[in-house]
């Protein structure tokens, strides 16, 4: 199998942890794959109509895209630990509200960069930035038990969407009225899948 990635996207990371995780990685091909908002990513389209990474190509189906399905399928060919069906509401509402967190700060980083000074909005900035806000607010208020227990697809999402917010809104400085959060995140990226998978520095 191949995986078309990119080594700053929180969203590939999620698919690379669960490799590690599963014992997977060495089945995989990772090949580095560079998207465009405004344009066609032709590298990538031929896995995915959309032009977005991650995509997994497989050698006996149709390529699948989008993290969460991705996720679950390596999760299902190795066992399918990381989605307990005891808990699965749970852990599904813990990695969507992790994936909202990165869609706002992917977001936040595109505005910045893609468009000129004059034409961004500093309103639709800040709002992407609430979307974070409420979502580590959440986790920090509603979701540290279950942070605390068996690993699951949940907690690997959160790892990468903090770990995002460190890569390319550190300044922001997320921790900061998070404690319990911030300890976890400490704790969680000592793991031997999170350093393989650490982005390079912003």
């Amino acid at each position: 199998m191949k995986l078309l990635t990119s080594p700053a996207s929180p969203f590939a990371r999620k698919v690379r942890i669960v490799l590690h995780e599963t014992g997977q990685a060495d089945e995989v091909t990772e090949i580095a794959a560079a998207t465009d908002p405004f344009g066609d990513p032709v590298d990538v389209i031929h896995a995915n109509p959309l032009g977005k990474i991650p995509a997994l190509v497989r050698d006996d189906g149709p390529a699948l895209y989008d993290s969460r399905v991705i996720t679950r399928f390596l999760d299902a060919r190795a066992g399918g630990r990381l989605y307990p069906e005891a808990r699965i509401w749970e852990v599904l509402t813990l990695e969507a509200t992790a994936d909202g967190i990165m869609d706002a700060a992917l977001a936040m980083v595109l505005e910045l960069r893609l468009r000129a000074e004059g034409e961004r909005s500093p309103k639709w900035i800040e709002g992407q930035w609430r979307k974070v806000e409420r979502g580590l607010d959440a986790i920090e208020d509603r979701w540290i038990s279950h942070l605390g227990g068996q690993l699951d697809m949940g907690q690997i999402a959160v790892a990468c969407a903090l770990g995002y917010l460190d890569l390319r809104h550190a300044a922001r400085d997320w921790r900061a009225a998070r404690p319990q959060l911030a300890q976890w995140a400490d704790r969680f990226s000592a793991r031997d899948s999170m350093i393989a998978t650490a982005p390079p520095a912003a």
